[in-house]
């Protein structure tokens, strides 16, 4: 299955742009495809297979949101048959379809755990970094983004369980996977929006 030829990243992107108009959420792709490139690479996986399941696990979600009649039309189960129709791997595709709890698909990799682990905790620190004052991920550590967890008004579209059921699935320490995240996003900030504005003189 890891032998299976991948789309490259300049053709997936295209796609993404195609289907989603919101800015915000190409922003979260974005942030979600740092993320998971970044555990790629520490596990010693493949970070550019691994980045197309982050880069489109929601390319679908503005036109098929999961309201459909039939599972079958709805995000992300429509999604995942328009990039099998495009020759994406099984492997990544599972993993997409792994990261909705209403699917049923089972998380069996470390793709798919890594995908779920940090899909909700992107949003999180992408929240946490625009109250900063200078609206920076680089002024936003793990402490910070746990402070705002706690804040049940905060963000509450974020979901707290699924960030800790995927640290756990992950078998990570949560604090050591939230900063490790902020990490990752910390290297592309300029692409998510969130380098910051530099402060009054």
């Amino acid at each position: 299955m890891s032998d299976t030829p991948i789309p490259d990243r300049a053709s997936a992107l295209a796609l993404m742009q195609e289907y989603t108009a919101s800015e915000s959420l190409r922003k979260h792709m974005l942030s979600v495809e740092a993320a998971i490139r970044a555990y790629a690479t520490r596990l010693g996986e493949d970070p550019e297979r691994w980045g197309l399941a982050g880069l489109m696990h929601d390319f679908d979600y503005e036109r098929f949101p999961n309201e459909a009649h039939s599972a079958s039309e709805e995000h992300p189960a429509h999604g995942v048959r328009l990039l099998r129709e495009r020759g994406y791997p099984e492997d990544v595709l599972q993993a997409i379809l792994g990261h909705a709890h209403y699917t049923g698909v089972a998380r069996e990799t470390a793709m798919a755990k890594a995908l779920f682990a940090v899909d909700e905790l992107t949003g999180l620190i992408t929240a946490t970094a625009l109250v900063k004052p200078s609206r920076s991920v680089h002024d936003v550590d793990a402490r910070s983004v746990r402070k705002k967890m706690k804040d049940k008004a905060f963000a509450r579209g974020v979901s707290r369980e699924d960030v800790v059921q995927g640290a756990q699935e992950l078998g990570v320490d949560l604090d050591e996977h939230i900063q490790f995240v902020i990490g990752a996003m910390q290297s592309c900030a300029a692409d998510l929006g969130l380098q910051g504005t530099p402060a009054s003189p």
